[in-house]
């Protein structure tokens, strides 16, 4: 072989050899989606059985607020179908976003529970409700966190999608950009 063989042959290895490194970068950088968004399934599944042992708790000494109620219990059957949505593909972006306006939708409704219960003192005096409200809202700490990691897992993997050689290959993968809740 010659020299200029010798080089082609190089050539193409190192290009086979870089393709396969950027290939094997976006999958790690995908899967640390897919980890951070395991952990924040956990916290939003411990989330909704605690609303679930709260609102048993509370719905039936507080018959007028019904609406509160179904508010929250709606808003809670969205975001775990939303969630179970996300699960197969946390990083697709359509997923994603059902899951960031159900959060969202869950949320005001949970601040509506809480705020009404921050009014109603004779309920919130009971240690079984006032363990759960404060259990609640550890879990909403914990989530928020965990949701931070995730959505510094989405930004690291946008990030890498848009560097120059690898965006190139992007295409070719079928790696596409996520979406942070």
């Amino acid at each position: 072989m010659t020299a200029w063989q010798w080089g082609g042959v190089a050539a193409a290895a190192l290009l086979f050899f870089w393709c396969i490194g950027a290939y094997n970068r976006l999958m790690s950088l995908r899967n640390a989606i897919g980890e951070a968004f395991t952990q924040l399934d956990a916290h939003l599944k411990e989330r909704a059985e605690v609303c679930d042992k709260l609102l048993a708790a509370v719905a039936p000494r507080l018959p007028s607020e019904q609406a509160t109620f179904d508010a929250l219990t709606s808003a809670q059957a969205e975001s775990q179908s939303a969630v179970q949505a996300a699960r197969g593909k946390p990083w697709a972006p359509d997923p994603a976003g059902g899951l960031a306006v159900a959060s969202a939708l869950h949320a005001a409704a949970l601040t509506r529970l809480l705020s009404l219960l921050d009014h109603q003192a004779e309920l919130r005096s009971e240690a079984e409700i006032d363990a759960l409200v404060s259990e609640l809202k550890l879990i909403e700490r914990q989530r928020a966190f965990t949701r931070q990691v995730f959505n510094q897992a989405v930004g690291q993997y946008n990030e890498a999608l848009q560097q120059f050689p690898t965006r190139v290959l992007a295409n070719l993968y079928g790696f596409r950009e996520a979406r942070s809740l």
